[in-house]
């Protein structure tokens, strides 16, 4: 692959690609293999990977901006370090993964896999997770402020001490999570009470 900026790859295996000393930017990536790939420390500004499959990639210290790693395989992936601001990772798969720390701004999750997901007082405040798979996912001490959750999966997820003012949940959520001192607003208070079968006067 070239060095330059630009450029679409599709259906290539990348397995033996190394991230090289200057950022990729705008380059598109279909369908790509980057299966067990040392991309520590990778920049990559306005690029887009669809379908691409990162199983057991090390993506550690690495950094992206204005990006898309849409309907991605991020399997037993290390992502300690990395840094996401205004990307995309709707429908990605984040199982048995290594995310912390991890740093999201201003992102999509929406319909990502992140079932069992490690991510203890980690900042997700005002990100985008309808519908993700949430499913015993650790959120203990998680930032979830204005976070929109709705249609979320959150059976058996640990949201003990979380932060859940102003975000979005629907009902059936407030009923699977762990909530045991999480900090919640007052609508949200009323809807869990409701949720649980009781009566607010």
């Amino acid at each position: 692959m070239d060095q330059g900026d630009d450029g679409e790859y599709t259906d290539l295996d990348l397995s033996e690609l190394r991230p090289g000393d200057e950022p990729w930017r705008r380059r598109r990536f279909v369908r790509c293999s980057f299966v067990e790939a040392d991309l520590r420390g990778l920049v990559t500004e306005s690029c887009t990977f669809d379908e691409c499959d990162f199983t057991g990639a090390d993506l550690g210290d690495s950094v992206h901006r204005a990006g898309a790693f849409r309907t991605c395989r991020i399997v037993r992936a290390t992502l300690g370090g990395a840094t996401f601001r205004g990307c995309s990772l709707m429908g990605a798969s984040l199982v048995d993964s290594r995310l912390r720390p991890i740093a999201l701004t201003d992102c999509d999750l929406t319909l990502a896999a992140l079932g069992r997901a490690d991510l203890r007082d980690t900042d997700l405040s005002g990100l985008r997770m309808r519908e993700a798979n949430l499913v015993e996912a650790d959120l203990r001490g998680a930032d979830l402020r204005g976070a929109d959750l709705t249609g979320a999966r959150l059976l058996r997820a640990r949201l003990d001490g979380a932060d859940l003012r102003g975000a979005r949940i629907d009902p059936n959520g407030l009923v699977q999570a762990r909530l045991a001192g999480a900090s919640v607003d007052v609508e949200q208070a009323i809807a869990f009470a409701a949720a649980h079968g009781l009566r607010v006067a």
